[in-house]
């Protein structure tokens, strides 16, 4: 076995006794021993385990690869550090760690580092152990880890470990730390001395950092400053946190978890001290106060430096903690934050703390700084508790109270309030003073009072305590009404009673009952006293009367009892009775049997005895066979040679006794008498009759005897044990006689009597074949004969009828001997067979047989309808209005086939038809009821079938006249047409509609519009010219005849508008006006209009001819002119027709008259500027591309959103 302790941070063991070794657990870190009994124990750190040490010895410390144990002695305390040590280079491919460890040391317990505990390292060193000072090598492990890699520190392919570089800084800390521990060392275990001299081949620590183990820091009573041990043990590859170590008592025993002393950080493989500046407070209310406090400030090395420009530094957090119990007393932490202040809440007023602050770098914990004490302020009291009362009658009640706390200042005066009894909430103050108690005078009897409390001090009033409801006592209550029964019990009765009717119900009312036992001499004795209005009374004597009185009190007096009343407690049942015994001999039949009445009555007399009887031994079935007073009873009826129990249990007012002991009584047995004549199981059946047999008990045989109806001679058809038997061979409907004798030890008794059975009867036989005689082609006479009943008559007949073979049904039930079927169709085949039936059952059925009705006149026809028009469309030269079109389905020609039809017009002369479902009544007037009867009649060769059913028939009115067409409205293009007298817009549904048509060039008139409406605008039409209409009126009975032929023309046109002239000055005086020329119309020339206006006068004519321009002279130098054109058409045979004006164009003076080159500058005027701007207008198509083109482009858009966005 060894010890390998591969723990990131340093153990220590403490030794304080000879015998006695401490191993010290950092947090985070396990410890694993064998106990004695071969099992491992993990202990976790923080911990200290005691160990047995038998020779007082050290025992050998087993270290992990890259660390060396030193052992330090302080204080007579002994000390093993267990530190990193420096790596060499070893320029072989293997490692001298590679050699077996030693062996453990004997007195040394195993314990080994559990896998899941030990967190896992941040390097491996896999250098040579060297010794350090006069250290020996038996505490240099030889264990080598090789399963074990971390992932910056991993072996290469030819095993050589890694060099591991460490900067000036770590190495001159380690140097450092060296020479204090060869110091301490030199000095033979001193208190914390320095000293000069440097230990060489000390290995630096790792400059790794790890925040994964748990944090360490190593405190020590006595020692102050930074102790060797300290800056020894927080040297290693994880980064150190704070942790809370048992220390030193004055004893030398070990102390609390929570020790002050230094405390020490270990960042980045060195030693960083830092201490927070003293707090200052501020803003100290009653109940918080603010706290500040500084930064601290890094430790500089050696060189000078704070830290590594190239590393930021981590930010500080702090962590304030007061303490109310003193300076050294508990202190608590209030905040933790990253913030240079806090604010302290919750704080009691006028209160002692003492606050200081630690400052926290990522998991380093510095030292808490130094104790401020500070004092909070005074307040108004806390509320304090609602008062009680102490004591009170009718009309007083006194009140006390209890001072709550003062916060500082002296409570000076209290503040009663009360509600004065109403109850509405509102209070009033009633006292006022530094008493602690109070009276309350004048109070009503029994009411009910809120009273509420507040304390005052200098500071102010404290808020009011929880109202408090307090009642006044009420006068002596009145004597109740004596108590009631509720419930009565063998032992309890339950009493209840009424509060006196004189007390209020806010008054506490106690009640006492008092009982007196009858005989007792005790007199009365309370037995219960409380408020209730009820008790129940326990631990009584059975059937005792008990008297009962109540008295009600208060804490004004108790007033005078009840009157007394009598309750008794109900009678036990009485105990079972003695177990019943025979008196005389038992006899087959019956046995008297007599009982002793019960020790126990139960208090109360027996009212009655009850005996059951249960048959058999097994006591299932218990039959009750006497009731009454007596105490013996003869049981009659039994049943010779069985065996009996019977018992007993009486009754009283108590309730039903317990059941006696059971008596067995077994009666003796006697030869069979005569046997019950033997009775019929079941019904008898066409060949067997079985009968039955109930004979005595000791009956061990049966022979049953039979003798048939013309014989009287009998036979021995069954002997056996059984009960009952099957006799066959006999004669269906046939009367039988049968005997039964019974046979024991003694032998067969005599016959019974004699028993007629008779057999059943069977089924009839199968009928033959049923005879059919066709009546008329609608009925048939079916007639059968009556098969073999077999022993039984024929109580009915079945006989089935159907069209098919395999689809018959009954149609007849009785007992005749034929049937007329009625109903039929003509020229059918029928299918029909019979069934006989009896008490025995249903004999089969007969052979089916094949019926033809013959050929009838034909079936009524099922239907007539009219056709009005569509139906049955006459020729062309019948009106619609005036004939009526009627059609009907073809009847069954009942095997004959239809050669005509007779139409019945009632007064009219029947017509004849052939063999068609259609035909044309002419000659009638349009839109008229015909109230004839029509019917219809099919013939064959037969005759004639029936008449159809009448209906009523109407002929379709006559189609509309047309209206008359008037042309309402014209243009050049359009023409509006009116007709008829109604709305200009109508509903679809409307009966009348309208059809107008316009001819054509060739004459052919072509339909414009169809609809109900009477007005139509006919669009797009040529100027000057005849055109030619006519309409139609149509309804629902037809079209109507169309109009004449109406001529309508339209006018002329008149020319477009011009485009905007062109003004081009010449001069001072005079300018050029030119316009477009439009083309002649349909051969009418045009002419142009040309007008001028000066300023804001009116239009005048400057000009009137076919010319495209005028030159305009006489014009005033310093006046506005603005120019307008219009076309006229001139035609030949009517005036002329004046077209829209043009724009107008203005004629703006002439600004400088000097300027050189006066035709150029009137060139600029602004109508040259006008007339640049009509060069530069679009034309008609350009404009229209460009409307085309923008149009085309939207499109496109719109179609690529649907597409992108929509679809996809």
């Amino acid at each position: 076995y060894f010890c390998c302790l591969y723990l990131p941070l340093p153990m220590k063991c403490c030794f304080c006794s000879p015998q006695v070794i401490l191993v010290q657990v950092n947090p985070g870190e396990a410890f694993t021993i064998r106990r004695e009994d071969g099992q491992f124990q993990c202990i976790t750190g923080p911990a200290q385990v005691p160990m047995m040490s038998p020779n007082g010895s050290v025992p050998p410390i087993y270290v992990p690869p890259g660390y060396v144990s030193q052992i330090i002695e302080e204080n007579g305390v002994r000390r093993v550090l267990v530190l990193p040590q420096q790596p060499e280079f070893h320029p072989g491919g293997h490692s001298p760690l590679h050699h077996p460890p030693p062996p453990p040391h004997p007195h040394l317990p195993a314990f080994i580092p559990h896998p899941a505990m030990m967190p896992p390292p941040p390097h491996l060193y896999t250098g040579m152990a060297g010794g350090v000072g006069d250290m020996s090598s038996q505490y240099i492990s030889q264990y080598h880890p090789a399963h074990i890699y971390s992932e910056q520190d991993s072996h290469s392919q030819h095993g050589r470990p890694p060099f591991l570089h460490r900067d000036d800084r770590t190495s001159k800390t380690y140097e450092r730390l060296q020479k204090k521990l060869k110091e301490r060392q030199g000095g033979g275990g001193g208190g914390g001395g320095g000293g000069g001299g440097q230990v060489k081949d000390s290995p630096p620590p790792s400059p790794q950092k790890n925040c994964s183990s748990p944090p360490t820091v190593d405190i020590h009573n006595g020692v102050g400053g930074k102790g060797l041990e300290a800056e020894q043990g927080q040297l290693s590859h994880a980064v150190a946190g704070p942790d809370k170590q048992t220390g030193r008592g004055k004893n030398g025993e070990s102390g609390g978890k929570e020790v002050k002393g230094s405390t020490e950080a270990t960042f980045s493989g060195e030693i960083l001290t830092f201490s927070t500046i003293k707090p200052s407070v501020s803003d100290i209310q009653a109940r918080g106060a603010v706290v500040s406090w500084s930064a601290p400030t890094r430790p500089e090395s050696e060189n000078g430096n704070v830290e590594d420009e190239c590393s930021p530094p981590e930010p500080f957090s702090y962590e304030v903690s007061i303490s109310c119990s003193g300076k050294d007393g508990k202190y608590k932490s209030n905040y933790c934050g990253e913030e240079l202040s806090a604010t302290l809440e919750d704080l009691r007023p006028a209160t002692d703390y003492h606050v200081r602050v630690q400052a926290m770098c990522n998991c380093l914990q510095g030292s808490p700084s130094e104790a401020v004490s500070f004092t909070t302020l005074s307040c108004e009291p806390d509320p304090p508790n609602p008062p009680r009362k102490a004591s009170g009658t009718k009309n007083t009640l006194v009140l006390q109270w209890k001072a709550p706390c003062d916060n500082g200042s002296k409570i000076q005066n209290y503040i009663l309030q009360w509600d004065e009894g109403k109850g509405t909430g509102i209070y009033e103050q009633c006292y006022y003073g530094p008493q602690k108690q109070y009276r309350v005078t004048k109070l009503s009897p029994a009411s009910r009072y809120s009273f509420r409390l507040a304390a005052k001090n200098d500071m102010g009033v404290s808020e009011f305590s929880e109202v408090v409801d307090l009642f006044t006592s009420c006068s002596v209550p009145l004597p109740p009404f004596p108590p009631e029964l509720e419930m009565a019990g063998v032992t309890w009765l339950c009493l209840k009673w009424q509060r006196p009717t004189s007390s209020p119900k806010e008054d506490d009312i106690y009640y006492i009952l008092e009982m007196e036992e009858e005989g007792s001499g005790y007199g009365f004795q309370p037995s219960y006293d409380g408020d209730e209005l009820s008790c129940t009374v326990k631990n009584l004597h059975r059937s005792t009367k008990y008297k009962f009185r109540v008295a009600a009190y208060n804490s004004e007096g108790k007033s005078n009892p009840s009157q007394v009343v009598e309750f008794i407690t109900n009678p036990d049942r009485p105990s079972s009775p003695c177990r019943p015994v025979i008196r005389g001999r038992v006899l087959p039949n019956s046995f008297k049997m007599a009982w002793e009445p019960p020790k126990d009555n139960g208090g109360a007399e027996v009212t009655k005895y009850v005996v059951e009887l249960s048959e058999g031994l097994s006591g299932l079935s218990w039959e009750l066979v006497y009731s009454g007073p007596a105490t013996e009873h003869v049981c009659e009826g039994l049943k010779p040679g069985c065996s009996y129990q019977t018992r007993v249990y009486c009754m009283s007012e108590g309730g039903q006794s317990p059941l006696s002991e059971t008596l067995q009584v077994q009666t003796p047995a006697v030869p069979p008498g005569p046997c019950q004549p033997p009775r019929l199981v079941g019904k008898p059946k066409a060949r067997e009759v079985p009968p039955q047999v109930d004979g005595g008990s000791p009956v061990s045989c049966y022979s049953v005897e039979v003798s048939g109806p013309q014989s009287e001679e009998s036979r021995e058809v069954y002997q056996g044990p059984e009960l009952d038997c099957s006799v066959g061979g006999l004669m269906p409907g046939k009367t039988y006689s049968f005997r039964l004798k019974a046979a024991n030890k003694a032998g067969f008794g005599p016959l019974s009597e004699r028993c007629e059975v008779t057999t059943g009867p069977g089924a009839p036989e199968q009928c033959k074949a049923p005879s059919t005689t066709c009546k008329s082609p609608s009925c048939v006479v079916v007639s059968w004969e009556a098969p073999p009943c077999n022993g039984a008559p024929v109580t009915e007949f079945r006989l089935e009828w159907g069209a098919a073979e395999g689809s018959m049904q009954v149609c007849y039930n009785g007992p005749a001997l034929s049937h007329e079927v009625k109903g039929l169709l003509p020229a059918t085949n029928y299918f029909c067979r019979a069934q006989a039936v009896n008490v025995a059952g249903v004999g089969p059925f007969s052979e089916a047989v094949l019926c033809q009705t013959p050929c009838s006149v034909p079936a009524a026809v099922n239907e007539d309808e009219e056709d009005e028009d569509n139906g049955s469309r006459p020729p062309p030269f019948y009106s619609p209005s005036t004939c009526l079109g009627i059609c009907w389905d073809p009847p069954c020609d009942h095997g004959s086939e239809i050669t005509s039809y007779l139409i019945d017009l009632g007064e009219r002369q029947p017509i004849v038809v052939g063999p068609v479902t259609k035909h044309i009544i002419q000659h009638l007037q349009p839109d008229t009821s015909y109230r004839l009867v029509i019917r219809i009649q099919a013939l064959n060769s037969l005759g004639a079938g029936p008449f159809s059913h009448t209906f009523k028939l109407k002929t379709k009115p006559l189609p509309p006249q047309p209206p008359r067409l008037e042309c309402t409205a014209f243009s050049h293009q359009t023409l509006r047409l009116k007709w008829g007298d109604g709305p200009a817009k109508a509903a679809t549904s409307d009966a009348l509609q309208y059809q107008l048509q316009m001819g054509d060039k060739s004459g052919r008139f072509i339909s414009l519009y169809k609809g109900p409406c009477h007005t139509h605008k006919v669009q797009r039409l040529n100027e000057s010219t005849s055109y030619t209409f006519r309409i139609q009126a149509f309804n629902e009975a037809g079209e109507g005849p169309f109009s004449n032929v109406y001529t309508f023309n339209t006018p002329r046109s008149p020319p477009a508008p011009v485009k905007a002239p062109k003004v081009e000055r010449l001069d001072d005086n005079s300018c050029e006006v030119t316009w477009e020329a439009l083309l002649p119309m349909k051969g009418d020339p045009i002419i142009y209009t040309l007008q001028c206006m000066m300023g804001n006068s009116e239009f005048k004519q400057a000009y009137k001819g076919s010319a495209t321009s005028f030159h305009v002279q006489n014009l005033q130098p310093n006046s506005d002119y603005r120019f307008r054109v219009c076309a006229i058409r001139q035609c030949q045979d009517a005036p002329e027709l004046s077209g829209p004006y043009s724009t107008t164009v203005t004629l703006s003076p002439q600004r400088n008259e000097v300027a050189v080159g006066g035709g150029a500058a009137g060139s600029g005027s602004r109508a040259g500027t006008e007339s640049n701007r009509a060069r530069r207008s679009l034309t008609d198509e350009q404009c229209a591309f460009l409307l085309l083109m923008v149009f085309a482009v939207i499109a496109i858009l719109i179609a690529f959103v649907i597409q992108y966005f929509v679809i996809k």
